[in-house]
């Protein structure tokens, strides 16, 4: 529920920019259903107040949406038994705020199915859309400023990179990225610039922390990837409790083995001691025989 919630501002915003670049409320119900990511369809309304070409448009939709097969990919082990059908439905109502919960309850919650799952899905995506629609019926009623479109695109990209820079390297990619796109903006006078930084960035991104990676013996404690922000670990996942249960039996059984190996090795000491001492007692008494 605090996520669906939390869909209704953000979306009545939506809404009122998509209607401001032209979309009716039908469309932009529809729009928020198939696409159902709040930086695409803010992309949208952006790209079309400045009279983008449909191509540039798809192309940037594509590489933006790209993240979403590293999402599903880490979510693919909690679905391998479910059938094709269910995985398509799981996959297209996706998104990253009920992607964020879902994987943290497969994570850290051994009762959570997938069937729940794909409810927080359908939920987070009824509540997204009718916002939208909603937030479309208010701009038809309301004068909007289109220079608010930009403002408001700019805003979300800027959280969006702010909550991703966890190392330096990611810093300076960002950092590369908004050099390159000034850059390629310049020179080719289009949007398609962006694509072309984005790319550029991503691909020395790649060979950076591949080179790092290669030649550092602790690459995750180098300057370049460490953590510039490490929160506490408030909970634990499923692997990690069961990895502390395990090394917590180790613990248990090793100082149990080291008493009865120890009790082992007295009770052989004490035995060859009394043989000794046996065997030091026959010789006199043999000895006293002969005389």
């Amino acid at each position: 529920m605090p996520l669906c919630l939390s869909y209704i501002p953000i979306g009545l915003a939506c809404g009122i920019l998509l209607h401001a670049a032209g979309f009716n409320f039908v469309l932009a119900f529809f729009v928020s259903v198939v696409v159902f990511s709040g930086g695409a369809q803010f992309l949208i309304a952006s790209m079309l107040t400045i009279n983008a070409p449909l191509f540039q448009i798809l192309t940037m939709l594509f590489f933006l949406e790209l993240r979403y097969a590293l999402l599903g990919s880490s979510l693919s082990k909690y679905l391998s038994r479910e059938n094709q059908h269910f995985v398509l439905l799981f996959a297209i109502s996706m998104n990253d705020e009920n992607y964020a919960i879902n994987y943290l309850k497969f994570a850290t919650d051994k009762k959570w199915r997938p069937k729940q799952a794909l409810l927080v899905e359908h939920y987070s995506l009824l509540f997204w859309s009718v916002s939208n629609m909603v937030g479309a019926l208010i701009g038809s009623a309301l004068s909007i400023n289109l220079e608010i479109v930009d403002f408001a695109l700019t805003a979300l990209f800027l959280y969006m990179i702010v909550m991703q820079v966890r190392n330096h390297l990611t810093l300076i990619i960002c950092l590369l990225s908004a050099v390159l796109s000034v850059v390629f903006l310049t020179l080719l006078k289009s949007t398609i610039g962006i694509v072309v930084a984005t790319l550029l960035a991503s691909f020395a991104g790649f060979l950076i922390e591949n080179q790092v990676r290669k030649h550092a013996k602790h690459p995750n404690h180098t300057w370049i990837l460490g953590r510039m922000m490490c929160p506490e670990n408030t909970r634990d996942t499923v692997e990690d409790s069961e990895a502390k249960k395990e090394f917590a039996a180790e613990e248990a059984e090793g100082p149990t083995d080291d008493v009865s190996t120890g009790e082992r090795l007295v009770v052989k000491a004490d035995s060859s001691a009394a043989k000794d001492s046996g065997a030091d007692k026959s010789k006199p008494s043999s000895s006293q025989d002969k005389k």
